[in-house]
């Protein structure tokens, strides 16, 4: 095991978390072959998209309070190999929506024992004059990782049956356990001396925390957003290229679909640099409101040229990962360190609650307002999840504080 630190640590945390992340696109990826192969309805599609992201808000609590407990490492290790049997046990024995719910449900869990405990892993060893940047880049391979999980989705499903773009995913959360054993070494938590099994899972004090609850809740507006977009994109892409002519798609909706997601990596990034000169608070809250104006008409536009429709995704895509990095860091720096694993359990579990919430009520619009080849249906679909992320600036307008916001 090589003794790592610095930029070089924060390389290798970031290598592992994309390839953590193998998993997280496959079954939105290919939510339109589920349609036949199982007859899912939109409702039944958006539950298994969401059931994802569930498991992983009803763990991370514990997983990532742990972290404060003990090694984060040792978190990360064992909900890598939970994530590849999970990965794989769809692979060999998913066969319709019960199994599959199950299964992603247990996938989410692990997800929730890599993401946020992997960024306190690093927080934990890497000392920055400018932890926001560290945290930018980290939460911006999200985007990355997530692209490239769409992407060999297709690519497999294209050349093998839907099971082996599965059992490819497996072998990211192997790549991911093997990164982190190979390159972090043990580190023990400052608050393990301290710590006592009575003041485990208390949040209290991240409750009291009003500059960390703002953001806290700003993720959850944006998760619900982003999470409902990238669960349902490529359906989007599928029903647009369906009122096009002949010809017009050149790339494949996955393929489309990963481009996309991919420019949340630079966006999110980029956010934070915006953060760092403007406030966070501000910078955020223009983004969201922008991401918001703009899915009131998206949906509406999936008969316009393909191209064109690409583009205004694209655009689309910028923003709903503009802010992505800035609540983030904005939570991570009003935690004490004492209770920065805390808070970072309590910022998924809300962010990703609203990511369950977001891919199903995005497929009961669906259905209620009839199916998925209306597109009367995809723009009330999309204007939902812009409604959600439009509270994100009213929960950092009522409880963020005014000074001190130039110094993200």
């Amino acid at each position: 095991m090589r003794n790592l630190g610095g930029r070089q640590l924060v390389a290798a945390a970031c290598l592992a978390h994309i390839f953590s992340l193998a998993g997280v696109g496959t079954f939105p990826a290919l939510v339109p072959l589920f349609f036949d192969v199982w007859g899912l309805s939109n409702t039944e599609a958006g539950w298994i998209s969401g059931i994802y992201y569930g498991g992983y808000a009803v763990a991370v609590p514990i997983l990532a309070g742990l972290t404060d407990r003990m090694d984060a490492r040792r978190v990360y290790m064992a909900s890598a190999v939970l994530g590849a049997v999970a990965l794989a046990a769809f692979a060999l024995l998913a066969n319709g929506f019960w199994s599959a719910l199950l299964l992603r449900a247990l996938a989410g869990i692990a997800l929730a024992g890599t993401y946020m405990p992997g960024l306190k892993m690093l927080t934990d060893r890497v000392e920055a004059k400018n932890p926001s940047r560290m945290i930018a880049v980290y939460t911006a391979s999200f985007g990355l990782g997530s692209s490239l999980s769409i992407w060999m989705a297709g690519a497999v499903a294209d050349v093998a049956l839907w099971r082996w773009a599965f059992a490819a995913a497996a072998l990211g959360s192997l790549a991911a356990l093997a990164t982190v054993a190979l390159t972090v070494a043990p580190h023990t938590p400052m608050a393990r001396a301290a710590a006592s099994v009575a003041r485990f899972l208390d949040f209290r004090p991240v409750f009291r925390n009003r500059a960390a609850m703002a953001y806290v809740l700003a993720y959850g507006a944006h998760c619900w957003e982003l999470l409902g977009f990238r669960a349902w994109f490529v359906a989007f892409l599928t029903f647009s290229a369906t009122l096009q002519t002949p010809g017009a798609t050149i790339w494949s909706a996955t393929a489309t679909a990963a481009v996309i997601n991919l420019l949340g990596v630079p966006a999110s990034i980029l956010g934070n640099e915006l953060a760092v000169r403007f406030g966070r608070r501000r910078t955020a809250s223009i983004v969201m409101l922008a991401s918001a104006a703009v899915s009131l008409f998206i949906g509406f536009t999936a008969f316009l040229p393909y191209v064109l429709v690409v583009a205004l995704l694209m655009v689309y895509g910028v923003l709903v990962t503009g802010d992505s990095a800035t609540v983030t860091a904005g939570a991570v720096a009003a935690a004490t360190p004492e209770n920065r694993g805390a808070v970072m359990a309590i910022h998924s579990a809300v962010g990703f609650a609203t990511s369950f919430f977001g891919p199903l009520f995005f497929g009961i619009v669906l259905d209620v307002a009839g199916g998925n080849e209306s597109l009367l249906a995809w723009g009330l679909g999309f204007a939902a999840m812009g409604l959600g992320v439009a509270l994100g600036p009213l929960a950092l307008a009522w409880l963020a504080p005014r000074e001190g916001e130039k110094t993200a």
